[in-house]
């Protein structure tokens, strides 16, 4: 059996777990046969124990007994959730993809795009992108500036979760009485990258969001936490809210529920994959550059730069019928992705076999 070591972010998101599903959906169907894949986090902040990332340790443990290496996919390198000891990697020896990665700014409380303060400096994401035969950018900003470092090799991939809807028939069932709920996926403001006077804001914003949907029919209003650390912030709303960490259940969740409101990426993606209506709330280039590599952009909302965010998702919510057509004309963009991921895939794969037959 082949040992394809995944580095992946593994915090408290369940995006992360969405991801990762996609992304497995993909090596399954690049391999054509199972793979021993082994998930490694990519930071060791959230783990008790030490091995995590591209270290000496796992790079040494790699090539002791690993084919192949994907880092992805996820935002690592803007936010310092990925480490790396480039010397190290310099020795390893399987072949090693970079997969769906992402770098992009934050408001400032001046509402400018800055970088954070955290971001991967350039000369690790060079030294990492030089050592990938290949390199998938999640989104433009992160290819462009990929590309402003010299790394032409580097190609726009997309996200997996695009394509979620391959593993539809791997959904549990959804209790009756959970169907068919609008969600407004929230983040709890304290995580949220944006000026402290628009994190205070956030939660009058949500509230007159919740009376807005109930005023338009929506009766059964949900806040879904992707993230036991937005479980305060939803407490405090005295609103319903749901809190699910199984990512099977919670994809099977967005697909049944009416319509989905949200802030975070990793549940609107899934909605587009799965044809569930959807509006999109972002708040930082990474999720506009993203929404806008899948063929989004018209359709999200950037509350930065939105004065009224209620009336823009009311605005959407008065024009979700065509959605379908939205979807429809982004469907050559979607493709050109998958084959991208595809080709890329393929070709791992074959170098990966070929490590293999080595000994």
């Amino acid at each position: 059996m082949l040992n394809i070591f995944c580095i992946r972010p593994k915090g408290f998101n369940v995006g992360n777990d969405a991801i990762f599903m996609g992304l497995q959906a993909a090596i399954a169907e690049a391999f054509g046969s199972f793979v021993n894949l082994i998930s490694i986090p990519a930071t060791s902040r959230y783990e008790s124990q030490a091995k995590a990332g591209l270290t000496s340790r796992t790079v040494h443990e790699i090539n002791q007994y690993g084919h192949g290496v994907i880092v992805g996919g996820g935002n690592l390198y803007e936010n310092g959730e990925l480490d790396v000891n480039l010397e190290a990697l310099k020795k390893l020896e399987p072949p090693l993809m970079l997969f769906s990665l992402s770098r992009g700014r934050i408001y400032n409380r001046l509402d400018k795009l800055v970088d954070r303060t955290d971001v991967m400096p350039d000369g690790v994401m060079a030294g990492l992108n030089r050592q990938a035969t290949w390199s998938l950018a999640r989104d433009h900003a992160t290819l462009s500036h990929l590309h402003g470092l010299g790394l032409d090799h580097v190609k726009l991939g997309g996200c997996p979760t695009i394509f979620l809807d391959r593993l539809r028939s791997q959904f549990p069932e959804v209790p009756q009485g959970d169907r068919r709920t609008t969600l407004v996926s929230v983040r709890n403001p304290q995580l949220m990258n944006i000026s402290l006077q628009r994190q205070i804001g956030i939660t009058s914003q949500v509230q007159k969001l919740i009376a807005m949907l109930r005023a338009n029919g929506h009766d059964d209003v949900r806040l879904l936490c992707h993230d036991h650390r937005d479980i305060p912030f939803a407490a405090s709303l005295s609103e319903p809210y749901v809190y699910i960490q199984e990512p099977h259940a919670y994809l099977a969740l967005l697909n049944s529920c009416r319509l989905n409101v949200t802030y975070r990426v990793h549940s609107a993606l899934p909605c587009m994959a799965l044809g569930t209506p959807f509006i999109k709330l972002s708040y930082d280039e990474r999720a506009i550059s993203l929404m806008d590599t899948v063929g989004f952009g018209d359709w999200n909302i950037d509350i930065v730069r939105e004065p009224d965010v209620p009336a823009a998702v009311e605005d959407r919510m008065s024009r979700i019928e065509q959605l379908p057509q939205l979807r429809e004309q982004a469907a050559p963009i979607w493709e050109t992705l998958r084959q991208t991921q595809d080709a890329a895939l393929s070709e791992f794969a074959t170098a990966v076999r070929a490590f293999a037959a080595q000994g």
